[in-house]
């Protein structure tokens, strides 16, 4: 089954990779609908990504990949990888849309160049064929402009997901990157990205970590969801261990342990 088959039948959960280790892809990865990359904000480079992606496939997972930017070399670079979808950020016009459709699209949609190496290895030179399905197109909503042009922007053919950002939105609200949110204080933009992509046949995603944001995000339409990533998940279980083994001590360790307990 496809990814966007998989969408279509309803919520797909994802697990986030940060940092460039694609044997935990291989251990885990099984765990989850769908692997995500970060070639943005994660410490993942060119031969990172593709190490993940060879990764996911062994394990039979598909992979999003995001890029660091708009720039049409390095989309077309990674969708060489052979990923099921690449994920661009803050897009917040549908003439940036269409700009990511052009560089991530073979002709006469768009203008992505042929010749990967890796799929062709794979899939032999037919790969580019229309008939064969192609990666999905991500767009990042991270911006209050983005969610204004929402309905424009998936309503650009080749679109296939609107993903709300919700870290750079909070950051552009003035809002503590540190502390918790103020309950609902997405609520309205993230209705509003829902709404447009449903209204225009496209799929929505998003970040949603605890039970209740899922749930209320599903509720919404939302279906390519990230709800974990090594970042957050290694960090929680070896400060809950460390924690778990020195209370076993009888805090003999705690006073040369420090802030043994702090996540970070």
């Amino acid at each position: 089954m496809d990814m966007r088959e998989a969408l279509a039948k309803g919520p797909q959960l994802g697990f986030g990779i940060m940092w460039p280790t694609s044997g935990v892809i291989e251990r885990i990865g099984p765990d989850w609908d769908w692997i995500w990359l970060d070639g943005q904000h994660g410490q993942l480079d060119y031969r990172d990504v593709l190490a993940g992606v060879r990764a996911a496939n062994l394990v039979d997972r598909p992979t999003v990949v995001r890029v660091p930017g708009h720039e049409p070399g390095y989309i077309g670079k990674t969708l060489d990888t052979g990923c099921e979808a690449v994920m661009v950020p803050v897009i917040d016009t549908p003439e940036q849309a269409k700009a990511a459709v052009e560089a991530s699209r073979f002709p006469p949609l768009g203008s992505r160049s042929y010749g990967a190496r890796r799929a062709v290895d794979l899939f032999g030179r037919g790969y580019s064929h229309q008939e064969r399905t192609q990666p999905l197109l991500v767009c990042q909503i991270e911006t209050q402009t983005g969610v204004e042009n929402a309905d424009a922007i998936a309503a650009v053919q080749g679109v296939d997901v609107l993903f709300f950002g919700p870290d750079d939105m909070a950051m552009r609200q003035g809002l503590a990157m540190d502390k918790p949110r103020p309950k609902g204080c997405f609520d309205k933009a993230l209705k509003t990205v829902a709404d447009a992509a449903k209204r225009h046949g496209k799929f929505a995603g998003g970040v949603f970590a605890t039970p209740e944001s899922l749930n209320e995000a599903v509720q919404l339409g939302y279906r390519l969801i990230v709800v974990g990533a090594d970042a957050s998940l290694l960090p929680a279980a070896s400060a809950e261990k460390a924690q778990t083994m020195r209370n076993a001590l009888g805090g003999q360790a705690s006073k040369q342990a420090g802030a043994a307990g702090s996540p970070y």
